[in-house]
């Protein structure tokens, strides 16, 4: 065995310069840690590449997803919506630990890295307050994705209104996946995102888990019928949500049946709006008859939509029947006097009914009359305000209002701009 004492110089040399790398590879403590980085960078790297969005570091690999077919990435996005198992691995950035941080600031911070997005740096600034007020900021997508992440563990926020960022579907789904575990948040606006049908079947999800949730806007988000179909069952299962708002959506005959069925029996609602929808026909008639089973409903705005004479004849029946209901909206439906006399069957024995609003229907005269005399034919009624906004009246209206008003003081008729006041029609 030749020993290294012995050895020359110029022996030496040769080796160490052919070793350099090796003998530097065995120095313990700093190159440990940069092979446990490394180990550490290509767990990432897979879990970038299993990411549904097929996001990638390297430039290589970007290169070669950049040149793959268009309609590949929208199924890959549907079916990130539908995946419950991708709703995970969008909200667990890693599996390392990390300290506890209720506010999410810092894993906010890493998700945004992760979606490629630039920071919200009025999100940053809202972070502790009750309220996020995120109108108008243009998430997009992945930004709504990255916002969810850290709003999981927030316990701060109460209050969430994230109206008109064009979320679409798939930040619908990271809202939705991130309400099923957020134990705070108890109002949420969603308006003006075109979340579509896929994005409320993520929000019917998310309503049949979560207690918490007391106020939902959905208003203007592309629905169609198949939206409802998707909500429908969520509304019969939650038994916490008060107010829904589900107006400026293109919700048709069909879901009008699906929702009248599950009015009739959900026990949560107190406030819906379903204004400025295509509910008609035998869709009007269905959602008129839930209207008449629900026993918790206090205000229920459908003005703009088409229950025409059909709609107004079981609006009539569901009046009689409900003893709960306080306000109703029923104004631009193409309701003719015969459907207002019909509805006006229901205030004639309603006790509970305060304010009406029939304006812009072509109820004329008789329809306004038969309305006002049946109030003034039940002693029990508890009529505030009728609204006959843009509907001509003439002198006998008149002198019927003055009657009525002896009976019921606080009652006020709107008509024409005008509040309790009518002047004959110049000649």
């Amino acid at each position: 065995m030749v020993h290294g004492k012995k050895l020359s110089k110029e022996a030496l040399l040769p080796s160490l310069l052919e070793d350099k790398d090796s003998t530097e590879s065995e120095e313990p403590q700093p190159e440990e840690q940069r092979a446990g980085r490394t180990e550490i960078d290509m767990h990432e790297l897979k879990d970038q590449l299993s990411h549904p969005d097929g996001t990638m570091s390297d430039q290589g690999e970007r290169a070669v997803e950049g040149t793959g077919d268009a309609r590949e990435r929208e199924l890959r996005e549907e079916e990130y919506i539908i995946s419950e198992e991708n709703y995970d691995t969008d909200l667990e950035l890693n599996d390392k630990e990390d300290v506890y941080d209720p506010t999410g600031k810092t894993c906010y911070l890493e998700a945004c890295e992760k979606f490629q997005v630039v920071p919200a740096s009025c999100f940053l600034q809202q972070i502790r307050n009750s309220e996020l007020n995120m109108v108008h900021r243009g998430l997009g997508p992945q930004g709504t994705k990255a916002l969810a992440v850290p709003l999981v563990t927030n316990t701060s926020i109460l209050r969430l209104n994230l109206r008109d960022n064009w979320m679409e579907g798939m930040g619908g789904a990271a809202i939705a996946k991130m309400l099923k575990e957020n134990c705070f948040i108890t109002e949420v606006d969603l308006s003006n995102n075109n979340l579509g049908d896929n994005g409320a079947r993520a929000i019917a999800g998310m309503l049949k888990m979560n207690g918490i949730l007391l106020k939902l806007n959905l208003s203007g988000n592309n629905f169609t019928d198949q939206s409802a179909e998707y909500l429908s069952p969520a509304l019969i299962t939650n038994t916490k949500l008060q107010h829904l708002d589900i107006s400026y959506n293109s919700l048709r005959e069909r879901a009008g049946q699906s929702l009248g069925d599950s009015l009739s029996e959900n026990t949560g609602l107190r406030s819906l709006n379903l204004a400025w929808n295509c509910i008609q026909g035998r869709g009007a008639v269905m959602l008129a008859n839930g209207l008449g089973g629900n026993i918790f409903l206090r205000t229920v705005d459908l003005s703009f939509n088409g229950f025409d004479k059909e709609g107004a004849i079981a609006l009539g029946q569901a009046l009689k029947e409900n003893a709960v209901l306080e306000e109703l909206n029923v104004s631009n439906n193409r309701i003719p006097p015969e459907g207002a006399i019909c509805l006006a069957m229901g205030l004639r024995v309603n006790k509970t009914i305060k304010s009406l609003k029939m304006g812009r229907n072509p109820i004329q005269n008789a329809g306004c009359y038969g309305i006002l005399k049946c109030v003034q034919e039940n002693p029990h009624s508890a009529m505030e305000a009728l609204d006959f906004t843009d509907i001509t009246v003439n002198q006998d209206f008149e002198d019927l209002y003055t009657a009525v008003k002896g009976m019921f003081p606080v009652l006020t008729v709107i008509h024409g701009n005008r509040t309790g006041t009518f002047k004959e029609a110049k000649a």
